[in-house]
């Protein structure tokens, strides 16, 4: 089997890769033609891979297209499991829409950017200048309720296999878990329900390799997000056992 990957350290667990730089596709296309699967393009490259060339990818194309946007993620959540998706609003920034999401949730809110990761684009917005100091940096507002956690879980699933579930516990005084936000990691009393909620999304959206996210309230699992590209922190022997994976 052919097997091209445009991410070296991605790929280190499978052997016998050809390794290509993405900014040299075009000096290869009769080789990347010719490969069996593309793994790990950049999100630039998956449109002229997949429509242009008709190529197989690894990532699915669905783990790009809806890893790549907050909006369209949290919609085709929204659309296949509502009553697992934390309450939110996705708007425009006028003053009506402020006034909605003031209405709704009050004071503190998480807010986030649309295309982030590693915690870095989630905010905990606690004023009205607050808000206003966020959308004014934003196209589209991306409001969700604060659920009463003070920890989530990542859950990663690699081609339909569970490769590691915990806790992600947040600093005291923080609202991130993110280990690389400073959280730290609990593998003890893992939920089955979180567990079988992301290998329904998984399953059911055709996403074969992320990291998700996903907060207990009460016993009931809610999915935060999904990334296509997570953290290997948390993971014994990860390179191995993701090639494996992969493979």
């Amino acid at each position: 089997m052919k097997l091209i990957t445009f991410d070296v350290f991605r790929t280190l667990g499978i052997p016998g890769v050809r390794y290509i730089k993405p900014e040299r596709m075009f000096d290869h296309i009769e080789e990347i033609r010719q490969a069996d699967w593309l793994l790990f393009p950049e999100y630039w490259q998956v449109n002229s891979l997949l429509y242009g060339l008709g190529a197989r990818l690894f990532p699915s194309p669905a783990s790009y297209h809806l890893g790549h946007d907050k909006v369209e993620q949290t919609r085709a959540f929204l659309a296949l499991a509502p009553e697992h998706v934390p309450a939110t609003e996705i708007l425009g920034t006028s003053p009506a829409s402020l006034a909605r999401v003031e209405a709704r949730f009050g004071y503190p809110f998480i807010a986030k950017h649309i295309k982030s990761s590693m915690g870095e684009g989630v905010r905990l917005i606690a004023s009205r200048q607050e808000l206003l100091t966020h959308v004014a940096e934003e196209t589209v507002l991306y409001a969700q309720q604060r659920l009463p956690i003070d920890r989530d879980l990542r859950i990663v699933l690699v081609g339909g296999e569970l490769i590691a579930a915990y806790w992600r516990v947040t600093p005291l005084g923080g609202y991130r878990a993110n280990v690389s936000q400073g959280g730290h990691i609990d593998h003890t009393a893992i939920p089955e329900a979180a567990i079988a909620l992301a290998r329904r999304l998984a399953r059911e959206l055709d996403i074969d390799h992320a990291g998700f996210d996903i907060a207990m309230v009460d016993g009931h699992p809610y999915v935060l997000e999904f990334n296509r590209l997570f953290g290997n922190q948390g993971i014994a022997d990860s390179s191995k056992r993701i090639g494996a994976a992969i493979q």
